[in-house]
């Protein structure tokens, strides 16, 4: 196919744990070549198994500040009661727009706002619906480790996440997992080819002749 220099997407995914946002955006990362995954920043203490920079970028709580007031989050959020913060650094993801390469996120619908209201031409937002609420009940009950009293947790905070659908562009009902996973698929090559994205087609088609 021939090449047209473009912008990049922001493809923001949410959805209520246990919907499968995570699965899809796994299973695009494996075979979009042009798809990354945006790293959070985080003030939380980092794990013996985890690496900076490539599972988060860990931050002082000062460092976190400076951050915010020089506007180098795009969006973030403070998790756990306050203790832990969480953000998008914009620097890194403004970079591979430019590029021409796709960014996804895993957040909230709170955070699909912070960032539409920062880069407001480049942001695709999809919301991901279990088909049920039994078969999102039996999902996260299919975990390993969570409790009863998480699990309803769970359950009361993916009934006020679910009403949020209406801030999003495209929803999409994870029946089945790899059905789910080619509708965002085709959002994404769709959002691509966004005419205003396309920063190469005057000279393309100057080239046509």
């Amino acid at each position: 196919m021939t090449s047209i220099a473009r912008r990049g997407v922001c493809l923001v995914l949410s959805a209520p744990s246990g919907a499968g946002k995570t699965a899809i955006s796994d299973a695009l990362l494996k075979s979009e070549p042009l798809l990354e995954r945006s790293v959070s920043v985080t003030t939380r203490a980092r794990r013996p198994n985890e690496i900076d920079g490539v599972h988060y970028h860990f931050m002082t709580e000062d460092q976190f500040q400076d951050a915010l007031r020089n506007d180098a989050l795009l969006e973030w959020a403070r998790v756990l009661q306050g203790t832990h913060a969480y953000g998008s650094p914009r620097a890194p993801i403004e970079a591979a727009l430019a590029a021409g390469r796709d960014v996804v996120f895993d957040i909230d619908w709170q955070g699909h706002l912070q960032l539409r209201s920062k880069l407001p031409a480049d942001v695709v937002g999809v919301f991901i619906l279990p088909p049920d609420l039994a078969t999102l009940d039996a999902r996260l009950r299919g975990r390993a480790g969570d409790s009863p009293e998480e699990i309803a947790r769970r359950m009361r905070v993916a009934r006020d996440e679910i009403s949020h659908w209406v801030d999003f562009d495209h929803v999409v009902v994870n029946d089945d997992l790899s059905v789910a996973t080619e509708s965002v698929r085709s959002i994404l090559h769709a959002a691509r080819s966004v005419r205003t994205r396309m920063v190469g087609l005057p000279d393309y088609i100057r080239r046509l002749g």
